[in-house]
């Protein structure tokens, strides 16, 4: 999958695009935008810039005019790989091609003047449990001797989210109220959440589609990754606490869902595919299903992931990743183990990978591991002590893709600000 978009030294007629830390011409994600509220079309981002396909569809492959002229991307990811991988080439060759600057500049935007929207219209969203270090680090708060519950090494945990509360960067974050029990109450009350926290996720964007009770094999797992995004599964864990035995997490997870807003494709990725981690010594082999020789040599994707926070002055690295080495399962494994039952996936649902912590705590991707569930808050250079999240503070969410011979690209912020919770209508 890797050709001559992924060359290091092609370089784009877009001032500042080869500069771009995130967007330069070997990335092209995909997203939608608006002007001046005006209506959604979709776009790439190069540089600084967004370059509007609704406007230039008819330059574009004849397969994806119809989809480019939709208000989301769901179409778009309906059509075949071969199709979406047409598109990218095309783009490729326009945005570096001189002779192309003069018809496509008047389509180019600043991406400051733009108004960025969620890229699908999501029509289910589930999120998995895929890493291991923040599977065991929250394990060992409840269960100290036994972290990890006898399931977890045999079956990719996961749990269906709320697709309906899905927002893309920068929406509005209120703290939700639900039902708590401080450990001190002897019954529960009905309050702001006190123990807010994030977590640094991401996100997969499912393309192409199985009929109900079809399966999707772990060899064409990568065939239904359209692409990632960034996501922050915003999290009440006082509500939590109290809501989730038997059934799961609910309303402390259903209030907020961040995303970034650019599709960083599949196709995009191919160079900093890696080989999955081995398994320790001792654990189970996977069903066969969910094993796949290939998955294991190509299967996993190492990015560079940060969180940082922001209290209202610099803003603080609160931990530093790889992707690659906090995930347990691979994105092909998720998708396979969702699909096993006949479920059937669509374009533009939407999987989670779970926090995302790696084995020290400066790579642990939630304030719930690096203040130890609260017991051990975190000094900020300002100062100031965090074990949770207060109001006001602002939590942004980034990845880099780097390898050896390729240009680096990223993901863009995902990024949320605490508001107040809403005074209660009871």
């Amino acid at each position: 999958m890797i050709d001559h978009t992924h060359n290091r030294l092609a370089s784009s007629w877009v001032p500042g695009a080869d500069e771009h830390p995130d967007f330069p011409v070997q990335n092209l994600p995909l997203g939608v935008f608006s002007l001046n509220d005006g209506p959604a079309h979709i776009g790439t981002a190069i540089g600084n810039m967004v370059l509007d396909l609704y406007a230039i569809a008819d330059m574009l492959p004849e397969a994806t005019q119809g989809a480019l002229r939709q208000p989301t991307l769901n179409a778009l990811f309906a059509l075949s790989g071969a199709d979406r991988l047409a598109l990218r080439h095309a783009l490729f060759a326009k945005l570096t091609s001189l002779s192309c600057r003069l018809k496509l500049t008047p389509h180019l935007h600043a991406i400051g003047d733009c108004t960025l929207h969620l890229p699908f219209r999501i029509g289910d969203y589930t999120d998995f449990y895929v890493g291991l270090h923040h599977a065991s680090n929250v394990g060992a708060l409840f269960r100290p001797d036994n972290p990890l519950l006898p399931n977890y090494k045999h079956v990719p945990i996961g749990y269906h989210g709320r697709a309906s509360s899905v927002r893309v960067s920068d929406a509005p974050l209120r703290r939700p109220r639900g039902q708590i029990k401080p450990p001190e109450a002897e019954a529960p009350i009905h309050a702001p959440c006190r123990r807010l926290d994030y977590e640094l996720e991401l996100g997969v964007w499912i393309a192409g589609e199985n009929a109900p009770g079809d399966t999707v094999p772990i060899a064409r797992g990568w065939d239904r990754i359209g692409g990632l995004c960034l996501l922050n599964d915003w999290s009440a864990r006082d509500m939590q606490a109290w809501e989730y035995q038997p059934l799961g997490p609910f309303l402390a997870k259903s209030f907020l869902t961040t995303v970034s807003p650019w599709v960083v494709t599949a196709q995009a990725l191919a160079p900093f595919r890696t080989a999955q981690p081995p398994r320790p010594q001792g654990d189970p082999a996977p069903l066969p299903y969910l094993w796949d020789d290939d998955d294991q040599a190509h299967g996993a994707i190492s990015l560079d992931l940060e969180v940082w926070l922001s209290t209202g002055g610099e803003p603080t690295r609160l931990s530093h990743g790889n992707s690659a080495q906090a995930m347990y399962w691979t994105l092909a494994q998720m998708v396979a183990h969702h699909a096993s039952n006949g479920c059937d996936l669509h374009p533009g649902d939407l999987l989670g990978t779970g926090t995302l912590s790696g084995a020290t705590p400066d790579s642990f991707g939630s304030l719930l591991e690096l203040s130890q569930g609260g017991k051990a808050p975190i000094t900020l250079p300002s100062g100031e002590t965090r074990s949770f999240l207060e109001d006001g503070d602002e939590i942004t969410l980034r990845a880099m893709a780097h390898a050896e011979g390729y240009r680096s690209i990223g993901f863009g912020a995902c990024r949320g600000t605490v508001l107040p919770a809403l005074a209660s209508k009871v």
